[in-house]
């Protein structure tokens, strides 16, 4: 007997997204807001995050909150590595982690691992119509 067909179900990205809408959540608070407009986020391509199943699983996580009808931009970080030979910063391919320079293989990562909240809009903050909020040094 053949199993029925089942939905893919984006386990870790739901947790990821939980995590997210606690932190937007947070800074909306902070200021009053009732709305949220527009959530960014940057992912590197080696952060163990599908960003495709990040989108999916947003609005099953931010449904009645203040991110209901927020838009979620993902912008892909780079994958980066300064080489310990000659010093080098490099863009390389994810599964190809040597130094575009001297081609060794003894280098640093410096950028693609990463998983941000780089900016909030809010709409309906007290003061203004519109606000960006900003992290200041979020590594």
């Amino acid at each position: 007997m053949k199993s029925p067909p089942c939905s893919i179900t984006p386990m870790h990205e739901l947790a990821i997204c939980e995590s997210v809408l606690r932190q937007v959540l947070a800074v909306a608070a902070s200021q009053n807001v009732r709305s949220v407009a527009r959530i960014t986020l940057r992912i590197g391509p080696l952060a163990g995050v599908e960003p495709d199943l990040v989108r999916l699983a947003f609005p099953i996580v931010a449904a009645g909150t203040a991110c209901a009808d927020a838009t979620l931009d993902i912008e892909v970080a780079p994958v980066e590595v300064r080489c310990q030979v000659c010093d080098a910063t490099s863009s390389v391919r994810p599964n190809r982690l040597l130094c575009a320079t001297c081609g060794t293989w003894r280098v640093r990562l410096i950028s693609g691992d990463e998983m941000l909240l780089t900016s909030i809009e809010v709409m309906d903050a007290p003061r203004t119509s519109q606000m960006e909020w900003i992290p200041n040094g979020v590594h």
